[in-house]
């Protein structure tokens, strides 16, 4: 009876999930939509009031260069690791003055330079316009900043030099530029010399008032190696000395005696070379301000020095947007609109005490615009009339409350007791305003859409509730499957509202994965019992426990010794013995059986000049990239293809996979008797493939080869090997004979393990760009998002395919199973974006919403739309079309 009401997964069609896929991106793009909306801002540009202008015209400075060098974390500059010996100097000497900037997450360059500019908390959305290139609509164009403000000066003039996101960002700003691309992280050198090539020019004319530097190098290098790249100490020296250049442009330059000269990072980044996340590594820039002028203001400060809090809290710690309002006072210009930043204290030592009140009371003043709009409701007017009850403010809970509570105290300081006792008091009052409404500030939550929010979810749920109905039959058919798959997948969506468990994901995965594989593997010694039985079912787990050390991820243990980074490298003659083995194994997939003697022999030499050139390739990208993977081994050097430039390199080898994977489809002799597919044309053909071709399971053992040598060509080096143990993995889940339930749980539970595996985790910091541009000359939107996902997601594309291997020997049931597959996938996506949508919106107050609950949505949107739309679908859709009878 149950079977005439509810519809077998079996018979679930192809065409019955189109609407399902359908919904679910939509569900995606409506609750995208209503959580990273723009942040608001006031509209306009600020301007002196008379009192003001003549404060301006005090300022110390008329120009400035500011330098920014991405990810130049505090330690790089400040520690005695440092190669920023100048820089030191200049330090102690007390021609400049260093600080820690707190970077507030998201620690992407394009966020980080509106908030240095704007002094504004940026929207979470940036780190998605970060990565859209071409993308015009994050353009600071019309909001106000320190940059329109000084071009809007008298003979304001800028140029700039580094990364074009300052020219999206500021598209009409700049007399000159000269932008290079953020994203081709392969190359440390030619990005910073097109720098470097246009300083002396700019310094010796007096065209502009502030000129813009953007260096890369350093980033890149930590992107391909880490902060301990023996590349990083030399371009830590190369980035010192221009600055040593630049100063004494400053020092002999009558044009450029008034100029000030601002080092920074953007951000910093972790132990692994990325940024983007809340690590203490990566919101920790270094900042310098450099001038012959502080030397008045300053007696200099010990440097070398160790860090005052944590491993990277160097000297006093400032927030970045502290950058906005500093410049604006040091260049006599008004404070952007939407500036939250606190004037520096120690650079109000340029003007006197009185001034210097003046120019907070600018900056508080500036602050509680900003504050009005965002708490209309409450009153700036009225409040303590004494110092004693100002005090009390503290003790008021309700942020609105506060700050009207502490501006009160600044219109009413309390009984005078003399000139000078009462501006340290107003410079006191001032300072507490500007640090809490900062602190309320930045923290007030974004202007969410709930119905969007709310509509997404319902939309998600409702797949939900369509993908249960067609998988209650297997419910009722196979119970303790039934129970598997709700157990995995509830446990899992309950897991997305503990912030700890988003952060640590990758340990439920290795949990959910080892218990799974232990009960298939007990299953199988039930039914068979034998020594070699219980080697099969003991092996997967032995593999689980070396695949979960070999990348520590996540935020606990990030950077504890781990096999890829802390065996591998030390020991670089087994890392080498093991991607041999790797592509030896790849080899031996892609190379067909035929029964023509001919064809067989063909395809296996083919086969191995391709592995020969993908292996070549890979030696010669290590050496450019990560040569101390390769020391001590002059033998390897002999595979290097040193003259041959990688992209050339990179090109070949995606062209023989390609070329070499249509040889293998084409010989197939089930495709060539589908209805229309060329047959009559090229009947010749077919009928040779008919009397020659090789058989079916070879073909398609072959064909999930060439994708593993592709995605092993888009892994890193240290990497590779994972690739041989998931090999074994797969071969003895092979020998188990598992249903097509089975293999549909472990296909899912493998999927994300290996994501983990492979050191990806729910952090923005852990996408990895070393190999992006394989094969791509320059910046190309789909090659790169492309090559960039399959870089991140290519222990779950190993997995599924491999999955769909299995299936294959199924022989009459592969694509029914496929089908269920289909069914069962999309079922865990939709139960589990609804646990994730429900947690975003239930936890949109938390503290840790854009550090832990905005990025796992980033990557849930990854998962949906890059692993289980686009590759799973597309390959579900493809191997019934292929292989249907």
């Amino acid at each position: 009876m149950a079977s005439k009401c509810w519809r077998s997964p079996a018979n679930v069609s192809s065409h019955d999930l189109l609407l399902p896929n359908l919904l679910i991106l939509v569900s995606l793009v409506i609750f995208a939509l209503g959580f990273f909306p723009y942040k608001a801002f006031l509209p306009g540009h600020a301007s002196f009031t008379a009192d003001e202008a003549s404060l301006a015209q005090q300022a110390p400075f008329d120009k400035v260069v500011f330098m920014v060098v991405d990810a130049l974390r505090s330690d790089f500059v400040f520690s005695h690791r440092s190669g920023f010996r100048f820089t030191q100097q200049l330090i102690r000497s007390g021609s400049a003055l260093p600080y820690t900037a707190h970077a507030g997450a998201p620690t992407i360059t394009m966020p980080r330079i509106k908030a240095m500019t704007t002094g504004s908390t940026p929207s979470f959305l940036d780190v998605i316009l970060n990565f859209a290139e071409g993308d015009k609509s994050s353009s600071l164009e019309s909001q106000d900043t320190w940059l329109g403000q000084l071009k809007a000066k008298r003979d304001g003039r800028l140029v700039f030099y580094g990364d074009d996101t300052w020219l999206k960002l500021f598209p009409s700003t700049f007399a000159r530029a000269d932008g290079t691309s953020s994203f081709f992280v392969s190359d440390f050198t030619e990005v910073d010399f097109n720098v470097t090539r246009n300083i002396p020019g700019a310094l010796d004319q007096n065209d502009w008032t502030g000129m813009i530097l953007h260096y890369l190098g350093l980033d890149h290098i930590g992107h391909k190696s880490g902060p301990t790249s023996p590349h990083m100490i030399p371009k830590q020296a190369e980035m010192d000395d221009t600055i040593r250049r630049i100063y004494q442009g400053l020092e002999s330059k009558n044009h450029l005696q008034s100029t000030l000269l601002v080092l920074c990072g953007d951000h910093g980044m972790n132990d692994a070379g990325n940024h983007g996340g809340s690590a203490e590594g990566e919101t920790s820039p270094a900042l310098v301000f450099i001038s012959p002028k502080l030397r008045s203001i300053s007696q200099g400060i010990e440097c070398p020095t160790a860090p005052l809090s944590g491993d990277l809290g160097f000297y006093t710690k400032i927030d970045q947007s502290d950058v906005a309002p500093t410049l604006a006072g040091l260049l006599g210009i008004p404070i952007p609109k939407n500036n939250l930043g606190v004037f520096i204290p120690d650079l109000l030592r340029f003007w006197p005490q009185g001034d210097s009140v003046r120019l907070l009371k600018q900056n508080a003043g500036q602050v509680l615009g900003v504050v009005k709009e965002t708490f209309p409701t409450f009153s700036f007017e009225d409040g303590p009339e004494s110092e004693a009850q100002s005090e009390a403010c503290a003790d008021i809970t309700l942020d609105g409350t506060r700050l009207a509570c502490l501006w009160s105290g600044i219109r009413n300081p309390g009984d005078s007791k003399g000139q000078e006792h009462d501006e340290q008091v107003q410079q006191a009052a001032l300072h507490a305003f500007l640090t809490q409404a900062q602190l309320v500030m930045s923290k007030t939550a974004s202007n969410y859409s709930i119905w969007k929010l709310c509509a997404g979810t319902a939309i998600a749920a409702l797949v939900t509730l369509w993908t249960f109905f067609h998988f209650f039959p297997v419910l009722m058919q196979k119970p303790t499957f039934g129970v598997w798959f709700s157990l995995v997948t509830l446990t899992y969506g309950a897991t997305m509202f503990a912030s700890s468990y988003v952060e640590e994901e990758h340990q439920y995965w290795y949990l959910v994965a080892s218990t799974w594989l232990g009960w298939l593997g007990m299953k199988r010694v039930r039914r068979c019992l034998g020594v070699w039985t219980a080697v099969a079912a003991v092996t997967p787990l032995l593999i689980m426990r070396i695949i979960r050390c070999w990348n520590q991820t996540g935020q606990k243990n990030a950077s504890q010794p781990d096999i890829a980074r802390g065996i591998l490298p030390v020991h670089n003659y087994v890392l080498w013995v093991l991607v041999f083995a790797s592509y030896l194994t790849v080899l031996v997939k892609i190379s067909v059986p035929s029964q023509s003697r001919m064809l067989r022999s063909m395809f296996v030499v083919v086969a191995f000049g391709l592995c020969m050139v993908a292996l070549a390739f890979k030696i010669s990208f290590t050496m450019a990239d990560s040569p101390e993977l390769l020391k001590g081994i002059v033998l390897l050097r002999a595979f290097a293809l040193g003259g041959i430039d990688l992209v050339i390199q990179a090109r070949a080898v995606f062209l023989g996979m390609v070329i070499y994977a249509v040889g293998i489809t084409l010989s197939n002799r089930a495709m060539w008797r589908r209805p229309g597919f060329g047959k009559r044309v090229l009947k010749p053909i077919a009928v040779w493939l008919e009397n020659d071709g090789s058989e079916q399971e070879g073909q398609e053992e072959a064909l999930h080869g060439v994708l593993a040598l592709f995605l092993m060509t888009q892994t890193r080096v240290t990497n590779i090997p994972l690739f041989i143990l998931s090999e074994v993995q797969l071969q003895v889940l092979a020998s188990m004979d598992l249903s097509t339930c089975e293999l549909s749980l472990t296909s899912i539970i493998l999927q994300y393990t290996s994501f983990f595996a492979f050191g990806g985790s729910n952090a923005i910091s852990s996408v990895d760009l070393s190999n992006a541009y394989n094969g791509v000359s320059g910046y190309s939107v789909a090659a790169v998002a492309l090559l960039t996902f399959c870089s991140n997601w290519a222990g779950p594309v190993w997995w599924l395919t491999a999955t769909l291997l299995l299936m294959s020997r199924k022989r009459r049931d592969r694509c029914k199973g496929v089908r269920q597959l289909h069914l069962f996938s999309t079922c865990f996506i939709a139960t589990t974006n609804v646990f994730v949508m429900l947690a975003c919106t239930l936890l949109r107050t938390h503290l840790f919403i854009w550090t832990v609950f905005s990025p796992k949505y980033l990557f849930t949107l990854a998962w949906s739309l890059g692993q289980y739309f686009c590759i799973s679908t597309t390959a579900f859709k493809l191997y019934i079309w292929l292989w249907s009878q």
